[in-house]
């Protein structure tokens, strides 16, 4: 028996591959599937059933496409409507591979058709559960994400204690969790950096299997200081739904290299959105007017669904070079299929034909010691909610990066001001967004909150 986690780390999302006797299963592929059909040849084994635990909201899966290619059946747990052919697992059922079986427990919660997968070994032995979004290592799934307006929120919390409770921790301690998420994912609320574990150790250490909890304490447990879902999650469910056009396909049409006039151009006639994937250092020096940034080498695919907010909006792409074809895939990763095309020679091809270009003002951290109000600091922290609660500048504005663009209106400093996050990253998607909004007199703090502790400022 093989198990292996493949894991994507700017989705934070972890898919498996299950091999015995020449027999395989993949649990929550994402898009790109050459990886999944490699692995299954070097061994010379056929993938017989793709499994989903649910209809994911925060990236596309690969199941479709993954079928189409290797005749495998999919199957979701119950009560699942789509566009294409697949299997309902009942709760109990059982699926052969091999000399293994993997059983269907229906865990709804995170969404009503929520699955977890229960793989017994070639002994008939529970080895590990395969639990989606329903239990993450440290967390558990959000319940507000179902797409059925007559579900209330409360009530699917509820639904997930009795799952947990009466399906999971019923299990020997140890079983191995392997979850489809870690952290930085936006399906929980504090997920843990390990990306599997032992539901014996779960126990001791996840508050939402606390023993002797009470479902209205989890319930208010669950749903303290839940943020609201991206709101791009449901675009995201109706293509894993309705089905997508392959990756490849998608790749071929928006790999299209654009000279300055023939960018330009289309920022207008088509209203697109010019999308700098560059390092925050290099947007900062130099960027076309108006352009978003959203880096490569940060949380990449998932601030886009946050911050961009619809699929199907036209892209312009402005990157590394070398690197467009690994934006069009990771955009493609969580939905954004229309990229029109990406600027030929970059920048500096765009300042060559006498193009304007727009900067960013960045700031030293110990210049926050010669602000002049000390009482109304003109400082915006961009980090979460959390994070600025736990350790924060006294008399700082917290907007969260993930609000920016519905909170515009409650930036206004009469003087200059300073924009951080953690360690850079965010407050450069902040600060891009200020200055497509027309706001201008700020400055980017380098290296965020971090700098700042390190200088040890008085403030």
């Amino acid at each position: 028996m093989i198990v292996e986690q493949i894991y994507t780390s700017c989705l934070s999302q972890g898919s498996y591959y299950i091999e015995s006797n020449n027999e395989v299963a993949i649990i929550d592929p994402i898009r790109e599937i050459d990886s999944y059909i490699k692995r299954a040849e070097k061994t010379g084994s056929k993938i017989k059933y793709i499994f989903e635990t649910h209809l994911h909201a925060d990236f596309i899966s690969g199941h479709v496409t993954l079928a189409k290619k290797t005749g495998a059946d999919i199957v979701f747990g119950p009560d699942v409507e789509t566009s294409f052919n697949k299997l309902s697992a009942k709760d109990g059922q059982e699926f052969k591979i091999g000399d293994i079986k993997i059983v269907s427990i229906h865990t709804p919660g995170h969404t009503l058709e929520s699955t977890t997968y229960l793989l017994k070994d070639q002994n008939g032995d529970d080895y590990a559960i395969f639990t989606g979004d329903t239990l993450f290592i440290g967390d558990v799934g959000r319940p507000d994400l179902s797409q059925n307006s007559e579900v209330d929120t409360k009530y699917l919390a509820g639904l997930l204690y009795d799952s947990l409770r009466n399906k999971i921790m019923t299990l020997d301690d140890k079983v191995l969790i392997y979850p489809a998420h870690g952290e930085g994912s936006s399906c929980g609320k504090n997920l843990s950096s390990e990306t599997f574990g032992t539901l014996g150790n779960q126990k001791k250490t996840n508050y939402a299997l606390r023993e002797n909890m009470t479902k209205i304490e989890f319930i208010d447990e669950l749903l303290d200081g839940l943020d609201e879902p991206p709101k791009y999650f449901p675009l995201n469910v109706l293509m894993n739904k309705n089905g997508y056009n392959d990756s490849k396909e998608v790749l071929k049409k928006n790999l299209n290299p654009l000279e300055p006039e023939k960018f330009e151009e289309l920022i207008s006639k088509r209203n697109a959105i010019v999308l700098d994937v560059r390092h925050q250092d290099e947007f900062a020096k130099a960027h076309i007017p108006n352009s978003i940034f959203i880096g490569l080498d940060g949380r990449f695919a998932p601030w886009v669904g946050e911050i961009l907010e619809d699929v199907n909006i036209p892209l312009l792409i402005v990157a590394p070079r070398g690197r467009e074809e690994e934006a069009i895939t990771r955009l493609s990763r969580v939905g954004f299929d229309h990229t029109l095309g990406y600027l030929e020679g970059g920048v500096e091809n765009w300042e060559s034909n006498g193009k304007e270009t727009s900067s960013i003002d960045s700031s030293e951290a110990f210049v926050l010691n010669d602000l002049e109000n000390k009482s109304n600091k003109s400082i915006l922290d961009v980090r979460s909610k959390n994070e600025h609660q736990n350790e924060s500048i006294s008399g700082s504005l917290n907007i969260p990066l993930k609000l920016i663009n519905q909170s515009i209106n409650q930036i206004d400093f009469k003087s200059k001001f300073f924009v951080h996050c953690q360690g850079g990253y965010r407050s450069m998607i902040a600060a891009s967004i200020l200055k497509k909004n027309g706001i201008h007199g700020f400055y980017d703090v380098k290296g965020g909150y971090n700098s700042i502790k390190n200088a040890s400022l008085n403030i």
